[in-house]
């Protein structure tokens, strides 16, 4: 009976083997039970960490929208910005040449491209820009230009520089006789 092992040999070698690949397996982390949480605690907290994310994914998504239209109002205003700052010198260029002694024929074409210009502007922009030029130069302006668009741009001038226009453009054309004065009635004493 020599070659034959015993029942309690094969029992203990059995035993050992299954003691080490417990230690084996205790010792290895198991990847399905790291990925996902067994515990009600465990979700909860997997489930609050995925919606923080998320919401923080919208903010960024937001923000940068936010971003973007406010690079594009920028530009926006810059360009307009742009294009007033060159109908101003455009009307800077027109009015030391009004202040000159004769009339040649490019200075009413001036003045014609000038009512185009103005016409073409949304009227406050252009009240703007049309009362910081001299009074004579408004006047051949107005004068050129269609008078609903002048009506416009004198609506959205000041009442000063809007009476001072209408002034100038009255003494322009031919006007009847002044009215007269209203009589004053003498009191009784």
């Amino acid at each position: 009976m020599i070659g034959r092992p015993s029942l309690l040999t094969l029992t203990a070698a059995a035993a050992a083997v299954a003691a080490v690949a417990n230690g084996v397996s205790a010792a290895a982390p198991d990847p399905a039970a790291a990925e996902s949480p067994r515990t009600r605690l465990g979700v909860a907290i997997g489930q609050d960490m995925n919606a923080r994310d998320q919401a923080a994914a919208r903010r960024n998504r937001a923000l940068d929208l936010r971003e973007q239209a406010a690079r594009a109002a920028e530009q926006r205003l810059q360009a307009q910005v742009d294009a007033q700052q060159q109908q101003q010198q455009q009307a800077a260029t027109a009015a030391p040449q009004s202040q000159s002694g004769g009339k040649p024929q490019d200075q009413t074409d001036q003045f014609d491209d000038l009512a185009r210009i103005y016409q073409a502007m949304k009227p406050a922009q252009a009240a703007v820009v049309f009362e910081k030029l001299d009074l004579d130069v408004q006047m051949k302006v107005a004068q050129k230009m269609r008078e609903r668009s002048t009506a416009l741009i004198l609506g959205n001038m000041t009442p000063k520089g809007a009476a001072s226009l209408s002034m100038a453009l009255a003494r322009r054309y031919p006007v009847s006789a002044p009215p007269s004065a209203p009589r004053r009635m003498a009191s009784r004493q």
